[in-house]
């Protein structure tokens, strides 16, 4: 049976890159199953996404060992992973259940592709939840006496947990900006506006003092600056002056379930590429 891998690959644009890339595929073996590029044309910089399949490992490394000289020649930046690997998801939550619930429930149905090592949680409030789908819990309580003891436990069991990518589902904490650079790229947070209006606490809220007809939810990639990270995927819905707070608050919690799920499969499967304070998408 083949294997199908994931190829990104980033760099100044130039001729003949796509060229080059699908020559050396076609050189050892592999068959082309899917291909995306974008140029940038503000700052002429290629991305690029191909899925190949093989008929097994050593003929995958055999084109990266191939592929490598290409790239330094190219200047490329690239990675290659089995499409077949399932990313370890390490989930951060607070009270709110809504997100938690969509992606365990979208995990636990093979809809997201992934493992799920451990759910932690600055309150014990959703234990029971993630007990139920087999999943370890763990509480890390955070108060202002222990919010510096707090972050390096979080940070000292993320690494045993040996995290490949952190999802902030609702957990309603500022990440310490070393954690935040240690997870850089890797740490998706759902924020329950549509950035950049609204941010920090309570948006839903604002947006009603505010009259908007308009709301909406971000996923973003997290970074030191809060809510400032670069935007991987966003939605809306209308509303009107007749809608309450609360309205806008219910409405709003399926846009956040939307909004970070259709992010983290879309982290899951390769088809993201940060670019500064922005990021390129392969839908």
């Amino acid at each position: 049976m083949s294997q199908r891998h994931i190829l990104t690959y980033r760099g100044p644009d130039q001729p003949g890159i796509v060229a080059r890339t699908m020559t050396c595929l076609f050189e050892q073996g592999a068959n082309v199953e899917e291909a995306a590029q974008y140029h940038d044309t503000g700052t002429a910089k290629f991305f690029a996404r191909t899925v190949f399949a093989v008929e097994d490992a050593d003929q995958a490394q055999r084109f990266a060992t191939a592929f490598a000289p290409l790239a330094r020649e190219l200047e490329l930046d690239w990675t290659l992973t089995p499409s077949a690997h399932r990313m370890r998801v390490v989930i951060l939550v607070s009270r709110l259940d809504h997100c938690l619930n969509d992606l365990l429930h979208r995990w636990r149905s093979g809809t997201l592709a992934m493992d799920i090592p451990a759910v932690i949680s600055n309150h014990p409030d959703l234990e029971e939840l993630v007990a139920w789908h087999g999943i370890p819990f763990h509480h890390l309580p955070v108060d202002p006496d222990n919010r510096a003891a707090q972050h390096e436990q979080l940070m000292a069991l993320l690494a045993s947990l040996d995290a490949e990518l952190v999802v902030l589902a609702r957990y309603m904490q500022i990440l310490p900006p070393d954690l935040c650079e240690v997870l850089a790229g890797r740490c998706i947070n759902i924020h329950h506006s549509f950035l950049p209006s609204f941010k920090g606490a309570r948006p839903y809220h604002a947006a009603f003092e505010r009259g908007v007809k308009l709301i909406g939810a971000t996923a973003h990639y997290v970074t030191a600056e809060l809510d400032e990270g670069p935007i991987i995927d966003q939605d809306v819905r209308r509303v009107t002056h007749a809608h309450t707070a609360a309205q806008l608050v219910e409405i709003g919690r399926d846009i956040e379930c939307a909004v970070l799920a259709r992010a983290l499969r879309w982290h899951l499967e390769r088809r993201i590429q940060i670019d500064g304070a922005k990021t390129v998408v392969f839908e």
